[in-house]
């Protein structure tokens, strides 16, 4: 199994474009420091790839990679699907990228697909520019996305995206937020993706505790992070990521689990692991942790 890392920013990207904040202004000054949105390529042969998640930047990503790039015929690609952990703007409003009669498969939960039909309705505006499948994954149910590749969704957390308002949906459903538990039937490797993780508990313990590779939610590194830097009033734990610092945070856990690989992804701008030079990205190497960049790869 191939991971591919598409970029780590959490929405809004890294610089975001309305922020001022001590890292996008040193990203913006130097771009080459910057990240597109948390994104990951997975295949099990390096032919067929699924996206998890597709980014405003999705299109960028594409063309970052090289294994993702089309051909050989003028319109074929290797991007055969969409996985997607949940119906936040910052993981599906690529979808509206990949329109130009394109084929592709997306796979989410039933409140996620019904979000994206009605509330942002993706589905609709694409049924005229591209021959998209929208497939069912089911909560604890593995699922075969070709003769090699083998995922299994896991609920993360039960927060639906602002724009669903006071729903009916909103209100009935708990399967919003999701991890995927990815499985090379030909090696065993495994490796499970997190981006968003409200809490560590032993249902999650359970999905980690025999990963090769772990990409895990970063956002922030304390929970008042956004009020500390005069980003915003809101803690990390209402917005459903807890955080990476603290006797209660995540990192220490991560830490703990015997994965070859563990690796933070979906971090907010105001999160100082961006920084290489920083003192948290440094106590977190020391634990074997590493922050994510477009361009790692890891094979399983």
């Amino acid at each position: 199994m191939l991971l591919h890392c598409l970029g780590v920013a959490a929405g809004g990207g890294y610089p975001q474009w309305n922020c001022a904040c001590a890292g996008c202004r040193k990203a913006r000054s130097n771009p080459e420091l910057g990240s597109m949105h948390a994104g990951l390529a997975v295949s099990g042969d390096g032919e067929r790839w699924f996206l998890l998640n597709a980014t405003p930047d999705v299109h960028h990503q594409i063309a970052m990679d090289r294994c993702l790039h089309p051909g050989p015929g003028i319109r074929t690609t290797p991007v055969a699907g969409v996985l997607l952990t949940d119906a936040e703007f910052d993981h599906t409003i690529g979808l509206l990228m990949l329109r130009e009669e394109s084929s592709l498969t997306v796979y989410g939960t039933y409140p996620v697909l019904e979000a994206l039909a009605l509330w942002f309705p993706v589905r609709e505006l694409l049924s005229d520019y591209a021959d998209l499948s929208w497939s069912l994954v089911e909560i604890g149910k593995p699922l075969d996305l070709d003769d090699r590749l083998r995922v299994t969704a896991f609920l993360t957390g039960s927060k639906a995206p602002r724009y669903m308002g006071r729903s009916q949906l909103h209100r009935e459903s708990k399967e919003w937020e999701m991890g995927f538990r990815l499985e090379d039937k030909v090696t065993g490797g495994t490796a499970v993706y997190a981006p968003t993780l409200p809490r560590w508990d032993e249902k999650f313990a359970e999905q980690v505790a025999s990963a090769d590779c772990v990409f895990l939610d970063g956002t922030f590194w304390t929970d008042d992070e956004m009020s500390c830097r005069g980003a915003g009033s809101r803690s990390g734990r209402s917005m459903g990521h807890m955080p990476v610092s603290g006797e209660d945070g995540s990192a220490l856990a991560l830490a703990a689990l015997p994965a070859k690989r563990k690796i933070y992804t979906h971090i907010n701008n105001t999160n100082p692991i961006l920084d290489e030079g920083s003192e948290e990205r440094r106590w977190l190497a020391g634990l074997g942790i590493e922050v994510g960049r477009a361009g790692l790869e890891v094979e399983l």
